[in-house]
């Protein structure tokens, strides 16, 4: 049996992943069978990770056959569940459309008698005087475009009950009656770009009472484009970010590059792979991007001394239009970054050998689950060693696993707080900013030697707690394929920076 001390990372671990997948599961329920079994498919994807770190835990060590195997069912059961979802949510359709073709009559019928939106008696005109101090336009639109607005909507998109002024727009409360919100949307979006242009944007969103209601802003409040000097901000933070790389580098090589300039060539190698996979990283989200049509501004870099950079923060220059394209684009980078990391970390492990360039403490893979147990099972009783020889290219793929992992962490504006507010909403993405922050609160206050997380916590507090703003069409949820990677995106975060204890470490035999 485990102490206490030596079971603390694999108890918390495995309690994050049973919350994530409980979390799942309490969110499936709503949804009845269609529900269930994409949760299933999420668990048939989580499942071989805890059952492979369990096992390290227990000190039993699967081989690259074992591995295979848990991974060869694990896709052929999501296979199957994927075909059982298929065949479920055809009959599902079916059944409903059998069932508005049996309310078609009764309902057109019900719309005869309900009055049009352009009566008094379906809206609340909005006027000077009907809220706001007094004397004062709460609605700038002038009564033409409103009127014109008004137009757009009718009983077979949105029917509209009631107009109130919000902002530098007008709020329009009433009842969503043309079937999906993302074909409502897009036929409301159509109408009003005929009649005016791009002059105005609308949002369907849900208010605090979970009703949908349509948003219309002038398009003026649209994100605006990096100003000249936020450009040579921009510029800035790259020269320092390829700067800190090297240094980060050089620390790693045991010399400071900024007293000892004449060693640069020696950090070249490292401080450029730790900058590929940065660039891997923001190619990713400018590839999701570009297949959504949505602008993103250059990114603003965010040099770290520790270890090269921290990523980089990217704004949005044009509106999201849905949370599909949200989740998308925020998800691509970390998993471009991610991806790359990992196989630099595998080619690294795998090139290793007595007497590669880089003498590393075995204490170095006690601080990640994840690279740790990878370590262990490519590396195998050269663990057990004081140091440890490594190729480069283990140092540059544990890098980019830290910077990605950090960038998912579910917090504000981070990728992971927008693949959060994109899969549960924004009272979730909330709740998981606020657990973040308290978290690497007590984490930097337990551990005050390493600099590193208080560092990341005052950033994320002073620069990226604010959500995203909503998407154009904010009421679709991302189909359940994207909630099953967004889960496991977090679960690997989460292995990434987790660390093990000394005694668990020495007693999986890694260090001594």
């Amino acid at each position: 049996m485990f102490n206490g001390s030596e079971t603390t990372a694999t108890v918390l671990l495995l309690l994050v992943a049973l919350g994530v997948i409980g979390w799942g599961f309490k969110r499936a329920l709503s949804y009845g069978k269609l529900g269930i079994l994409a949760w299933l498919q999420s668990l048939v994807l989580t499942v071989p990770w805890l059952i492979f770190f369990v096992l390290l835990a227990a000190g039993i060590y699967l081989n690259i056959v074992g591995i295979l195997f848990l991974l060869v069912v694990s896709t052929g059961i999501y296979i199957f569940l994927g075909k059982r979802l298929r065949e479920e949510g055809e009959d599902a359709i079916l059944h409903k459309r059998a069932n508005q073709l049996l309310h078609e009559k009764s309902d057109t019928s019900d719309s005869q008698n309900l009055p049009s939106p352009g009566d008094s008696a379906a809206t609340t005109s909005p006027s000077p005087d009907s809220s706001g101090p007094a004397g004062t336009d709460v609605i700038p639109i002038s009564p033409e475009d409103l009127k014109t607005i008004q137009g757009i909507f009718g009983i077979d998109t949105f029917f509209a009950t009631e107009t109130i002024p919000y902002q530098e727009g007008v709020i329009f409360k009433g009842n969503l009656r043309g079937g999906e919100p993302e074909a409502v949307h897009s036929r409301l979006s159509a109408s009003l770009e005929q009649r005016l242009d791009d002059r105005y944007r609308l949002f369907l969103v849900e208010d605090p009472e979970g009703k949908p209601v349509v948003i219309v802003l002038p398009s003026s409040n649209d994100p605006q484009p990096l100003t000249i000097p936020q450009k040579i901000l921009a510029g800035v933070l790259l020269v320092s970010t390829l700067a800190t790389s090297l240094e980060a580098a050089g620390f790693l090589l045991n010399f400071d590059l900024f007293t000892t300039p004449e060693r640069f060539k020696e950090t070249l190698p490292l401080g450029l792979g730790i900058c590929i996979v940065l660039a891997v990283h923001e190619l990713g989200h400018w590839w999701a991007a570009r297949r959504h049509q949505v602008r993103l501004s250059f990114p603003f870099f965010i040099p770290s001394l520790q270890i090269g950079s921290f990523g980089a923060i990217t704004r949005f220059e044009s509106l999201v239009p849905n949370r599909k394209a949200l989740f998308d684009i925020s998800l691509a980078g970390p998993a471009a970054g991610g991806i790359a990391s990992v196989l630099l970390l595998l080619l690294g492990l795998v090139l290793s050998h007595q007497g590669s360039t880089f003498q590393v403490p075995a204490q170095f893979f006690q601080g990640s689950v994840l690279v740790g147990g990878l370590a262990r099972i490519i590396l195998g009783s050269s663990m057990q060693a004081p140091i440890v020889d490594v190729h480069p290219l283990t140092i540059t793929g544990w890098l980019g696993l830290v910077i990605s992992a950090l960038n998912l962490m579910p917090a504000g504006q981070l990728d992971g707080g927008r693949v959060v507010q994109a899969i549960y909403g924004r009272k979730t993405a909330r709740g998981t900013t606020i657990a973040t922050l308290i978290i690497l609160g007590i984490v930097a206050l337990a551990n005050p030697a390493n600099p590193l997380i208080l560092y990341w916590a005052i950033i994320i507090l002073f620069l990226q707690r604010s959500l995203e703003r909503p998407s154009l069409n904010e009421i679709t949820e991302p189909d359940d394929t994207r909630a099953i990677l967004g889960l496991v995106a977090l679960f690997l975060m989460v292995a990434t920076l987790i660390p093990f204890t000394p005694a668990l470490a020495v007693r999986l035999g890694i260090g001594s």
